[in-house]
């Protein structure tokens, strides 16, 4: 069973997320949608920085973590410490492993144990419900 809402240290109600969202981001990170695979930009975005949930704003992953899966959707070998939770998922007749934001509680996407060295973990993303801001460079 899903996390209860209330545990979450980020709360709306659905007609802010609505709100605050677009379409897209409201279906994949309230409603546990999936976006196409190969649509997300953020696919083949490997320059330095960190991405955020787009709901809340919280850093979940390092670009140091960052691996081309081949799959169509960002993904990563860990997320940043106590970023990310996740429940089980036994939706699509299969059970699988869904990562949300441990502060607003947004589905992000799924958990695979089929990544690299050194977790073997690989972090399946949804881009639209993350924001990438790249490291400054230094001048």
């Amino acid at each position: 069973m899903a996390t209860s809402e209330n545990q979450y240290e980020i709360q709306k109600s659905e007609q802010e997320w609505k709100e605050a969202l677009t379409p897209e981001q409201y279906r994949v990170l309230r409603k546990h949608g999936t976006e196409r695979a190969g649509t997300s930009p953020l696919d083949k975005v490997y320059s330095e920085g960190t991405y955020f949930c787009a709901g809340c704003g919280q850093p979940l992953f390092s670009s140091d973590t960052k691996f081309n899966s081949g799959t169509g959707w960002p993904s990563f070998y860990q997320p940043l410490e106590d970023a990310v939770g996740t429940t089980v998922d036994r939706s699509l007749f299969m059970t699988r492993t869904e990562v949300h934001c441990d502060r607003c509680g947004g589905h992000l996407g799924h958990v695979f144990n089929d990544g690299p060295k050194p977790t073997g973990q690989r972090y399946c993303m949804n881009g639209v419900s993350l924001k990438f801001v790249p490291e400054e460079s230094a001048s």
